[in-house]
């Protein structure tokens, strides 16, 4: 009888902020904050801050963390070189700017993809623009690397916005639907996919870069594709539901599944809730990785020249007043684009 391969070739439980990944990724952090009423100046409301650890608080005591964040919660100004992050927003409203001039509020399913490159300065500020309701804010952020041949290119700032990003609605025999939010890779019947920035690795024919995030209802079943490359590796990590069954395998505990991705596998919502899946998969660039805080390269050399860049040129500077800049207590979604007008977006 021939050989059939597993699906699942490694799993990992998942718990807290930081999860596993596979090359080319070299970060995902899922970041689950109850952030309680403001206090008008977009900081929190009758909430007692002298129990953290102000400027590092990655506590999550009642539920959240303050981060960097000393009044608003969030990462002020920092550098960033060799690498790019993608951020993806599920509930809440997040307040960006960086050396380049750009500056965005983005939320409701929006995804910031920013290439950090030969280097930049954002910071990443979660207001909390609700004084009389909670302020939930939920968002994956991911690390997604640059080869050597392209961590020295210029940055570049990209907003996808949430109505522009396709998806793939598909109903089971029972009714049950699975949406599939393409966020990078295509995906047949999703429509056509957005480009990502001009140098990122995702936009490589070869790279087979696919950033997905799947939510099953009750009783839905869909066969997840498999990938386009030989090469490509897969992380499948199933974050919310009861139960889940992936190539017939029963999970009743919140995993990181490494896929073999050279197969389609069907998924099936067996419990009584919402199943959501968020998926990670490309070409490894199979290059060395030396990481020093927010700088990645591919030698030590590499690190203290960029450390030595740092101090000498700020990477373009910061021209904003503050370190944690906030974009006002209105409720909207807008970007500027470096050299370019206000992009305003509905809100929900």
């Amino acid at each position: 009888m021939p050989h059939t391969p597993h699906a699942i070739l490694s799993r990992q439980p998942i718990d807290g902020l930081r999860w596993p990944v596979l090359d080319p990724f070299l970060f995902c952090a899922h970041h689950d904050d109850a952030y309680p009423a403001g206090d008008g100046q977009m900081g929190l409301q009758a909430v007692a801050l002298d129990e953290r650890e102000l400027g590092s608080d990655f506590s999550g005591k009642d539920g959240f963390s303050m981060y960097h964040g000393e009044h608003v919660p969030g990462f002020p100004g920092h550098p960033h070189r060799g690498f790019e992050t993608v951020t993806l927003v599920r509930k809440g409203l997040i307040d960006h700017a960086d050396s380049l001039g750009a500056a965005a509020r983005f939320g409701e399913g929006d995804v910031q993809w920013l290439t950090a490159g030969q280097g930049i300065q954002h910071s990443e500020m979660f207001p909390l623009l609700h004084r009389d309701q909670a302020n939930p804010l939920e968002l994956f952020q991911i690390w997604l690397n640059l080869p050597a041949a392209r961590k020295m290119v210029a940055p570049h700032f990209t907003m996808l916005w949430s109505e522009r990003i396709p998806r793939l609605v598909h109903t089971s025999d029972g009714g049950a639907r699975t949406t599939v939010t393409v966020v990078a890779g295509a995906l047949p019947g999703a429509g056509a996919p957005l480009p990502p920035p001009p140098e990122s690795w995702a936009g490589q024919a070869d790279a087979d870069v696919a950033i997905w995030t799947l939510r099953l209802e009750p009783g839905a079943r869909w066969s997840l594709p498999a990938a386009q490359g030989a090469q490509t590796r897969r992380m499948l990590y199933w974050f919310v539901g009861q139960q889940l069954q992936v190539a017939g395998d029963t999970l009743r505990e919140h995993a990181a599944l490494e896929m073999a991705a050279g197969q389609d596998w069907v998924l099936e919502n067996t419990g009584s809730d919402v199943a959501e899946l968020l998926m990670l998969q490309g070409r490894p660039i199979a290059e060395p990785v030396v990481q020093y805080g927010p700088f990645v390269m591919n030698t030590q050399q590499e690190i203290m020249q960029t450390m030595m860049d740092y101090r000498r040129t700020q990477f373009g500077g910061w021209p904003w007043d503050s370190q944690d800049p906030v974009h006002g207590p209105e409720i909207r979604r807008f970007a500027r684009h470096p050299g370019q007008q206000v992009e305003e977006r509905p809100t929900a």
